[in-house]
């Protein structure tokens, strides 16, 4: 009997639906015709043991028990779904042909490898393993992909790098978070202090952006607008760029302080001639943007309907899962195969059946263009998010899940779509000796972003004829004066941003390098959820559209080493277990050291004064910091919030 083990029920199901007919149906399982299996995990099956399940020491959370390590680690099955475990370890044992069906990414590997471990199978058994990659949960591509599948072998090394993973998310988040509570509550602080690899440094990201909107003082700054006419009598005008000379009366950014300064300039090209001594027209395309991964989808859909992110995927998911409308939506890549594009002819013809987009833009998509986007070298585990052949016999989506559909359809459909064409301007002026600039941007064809609502370009001023060498007067020269502001408080959409281009947050050129390499703060499939834990564990709030920390989020950074608050750690950690996926790293190699350090900031938590939680918010200690039997001083429930792998 060969099983295929997939990682949730629709998915086994999906199977199911490309084996031999009929079925039988059994509780946690479908037999097929030919006798073979389709079973599932429900998500992880099995957890990471708590401490307590190593020592009955560690119910009671004490500073001398910190760091604790797990000579021997343990998984344990989670409690409301220990039955269906149950089921797959009895179909493991009984089957003579595995097929690891768990999504393709690396947490889907290990979740499926896992369990496999834990029904102890022999060497034989384990090393005949195949593993089947789905990414359309709909007919034709199942059938495809239990036509090409691989030896469950090759994706060791990413089954090894998750497994990294969850083991120092475990040893960071438990220990640092209760040698940190127990600092707080010595303080008076009587609430947890979650800590963790991911969620500490975005909560550090909202901690430093609020604090520079806070500290922040506006100044006054001051632009010189030259007003010019032609010899044809026609009216334009250019910014003044001030020369190295101004760079004692500017800020950082380049922008003039001194009013006088400017005001000075201003008199001195008031009706003074002017030449054009540089022009530059040329004509631009710009290329429609690549198919969504998941967090590219979560900021637009958070900047176009102010959707959450985990709201987004939650909505992604019943598209892939119920509707079957997308392909894989955790996905981190923005690429198609080169083969995909023979299914294009179908897929537009869903997109218009199913009011993806409207018939006639779907009707002017040239399928026989081959975009930048299908690239075999480009595609990894899993594709892009695009839209499924599969057509709906009625419209039966929500109005939140056919706007994210729509969105996905969109983009998909401007693959099909010419370049947007464009003329642009560049004009340089000299006036009594000083640099003035003007640009000029004009469309000359839409192309894709006739799909696209309002042009992504900000139309500028259109500049008259100019060449170069020609003779100008400037009338008048105007001081604009403005003020500096603040950097915006962080949206849904910049907050996802920010996590996805950490490294522009990092001054360290070595982390900023190895974070542009990796994907940044957390992964496609975590982000959306480690956004939320932090505002159920009341470190964020919401105001409006905007995004702030809490008082306890503000003062818990406060109170953090650099080390932990920054993304320097997570840079690290993911450039290692990347190395560990490409078997250029090993287990023990990437834990020895993190090993050390752990210790190392335990120690920082221990030695805090009690005066560097002042800033926190002084509530007496809650129930499971009160005196209870030697027994169990610490509800359960409390240390599973605080262990969490993130």
């Amino acid at each position: 009997m060969k099983l295929y083990i997939a990682e949730k029920p629709s998915l086994g199901r999906a199977i199911a639906d490309a084996l031999p007919k009929p079925h039988k149906k059994h509780d946690g399982y479908i037999e097929v015709a030919n006798g073979d299996c389709v079973s599932w995990c429900i998500g992880h099956l099995l957890e990471q043991a708590e401490p307590d399940d190593y020592d009955e020491r560690y119910k009671k959370w004490q500073l001398e028990h910190l760091p604790i390590v797990p000579e021997q680690w343990q998984l344990k099955a989670k409690p409301k779904t220990r039955k269906q475990l149950t089921i797959l370890k009895k179909l493991i044992k009984q089957a003579s042909t595995l097929v690891h069906a768990g999504d393709p990414d690396r947490e889907g590997q290990l979740l499926v490898d896992e369990v496999i471990e834990q029904a102890k199978i022999s060497k034989a058994k384990k090393q005949g393993i195949q593993r089947l990659l789905i990414s359309d949960l709909n007919l034709a591509a199942v059938k495809k992909a239990l036509s090409s599948m691989h030896s469950n072998r090759e994706f060791i090394p990413l089954s090894v790098s998750a497994l990294a993973r969850s083991r120092a998310d475990w040893l960071f988040g438990m220990n640092l978070t209760r040698a940190y509570t127990l600092a707080g509550q010595k303080a008076g602080f009587g609430n947890v202090l979650s800590v963790g690899r991911v969620q500490t440094p975005i909560l550090g990201l909202v901690v430093n952006r609020d604090t520079e909107i806070a500290n922040f003082i506006s100044k006054p700054f001051y632009e010189v607008l030259a007003s010019l006419v032609t010899p044809e009598k026609q009216v334009f005008k250019a910014k003044w760029v001030p020369s190295k000379a101004c760079e004692p009366y500017q800020d950082e950014e380049g922008r003039v302080l001194n009013k006088a300064l400017a005001e000075n300039v201003a008199s001195r090209i008031t009706n003074q001639t002017g030449e054009v001594t540089s022009l530059e027209q040329k004509q631009k395309k710009q290329s429609a943007p690549l198919p969504y991964n998941l967090s590219a989808l979560q900021i637009d859909a958070a900047k176009a309907f102010g959707m959450a992110a985990q709201q987004v995927l939650d909505i992604c998911q019943t598209l892939y899962e119920r509707h079957k409308l997308i392909t894989y939506p955790r996905s981190d890549n923005r690429y198609l195969p080169k083969e995909h594009h023979l299914d294009a002819p179908s897929i537009l013809k869903a997109i218009a059946t199913n009011d993806g987009q409207k018939v006639e833009l779907v009707n002017g998509a040239n399928t026989k263009q081959r975009s930048k986007c299908f690239n075999d070298a480009k595609v990894a585990a899993h594709h892009a998010i695009v839209p499924t052949a599969k057509q709906l016999k009625s419209a039966s989506l929500a109005k939140d899940e056919a706007k994210v559909y729509q969105l996905i359809c969109r983009h998909y459909l401007i693959q099909f779509y010419p370049d947007y064409i464009y003329n642009e301007t560049k004009a340089e002026v000299t006036i009594a000796g000083g640099l003035f600039k003007a640009n000029a941007k004009q469309e000359v064809s839409l192309g894709f972003k006739v799909l696209m609502g309002k042009s992504e370009l900000k139309e500028e001023a259109t500049l008259p004829y100019l060449e170069k060498g020609m003779d100008l007067v400037c009338t008048q020269g105007d001081v604009v004066e403005k003020l500096t502001s603040p950097p915006a408080h962080f949206t849904d959409a910049t907050l996802l941003s920010a996590m996805t281009g950490i490294s522009r947050y990092v001054k360290d050129p070595h982390i900023k390098k190895i974070l542009k390499d990796t994907d940044g703060l957390g992964t496609e499939a975590t982000r959306a959820g480690i956004i939320e834990l932090l505002f159920k564990r009341r470190f964020l709030k919401r105001e409006g559209k905007t995004i702030k920390a809490t008082e306890t989020g503000l003062a818990l950074i406060s109170v953090l080493p650099e080390g932990l608050a920054s993304p320097d750690l997570t840079a690290k950690w993911e450039a290692s277990l990347g190395s560990i996926a490409q078997q250029a790293m090993s287990y023990q190699q990437f834990l020895q050291p993190l090993l050390v350090e752990l210790e190392g900031f335990v120690m920082q938590a221990a030695n805090c004064d009690s005066h560097v939680f002042s800033k926190l918010p002084q509530t007496p200690p809650k129930k499971r910091f009160a005196k209870r039997s030697k027994k169990a001083p610490f509800k359960k429930s409390n240390y599973k919030k605080s262990s969490t792998t993130v």
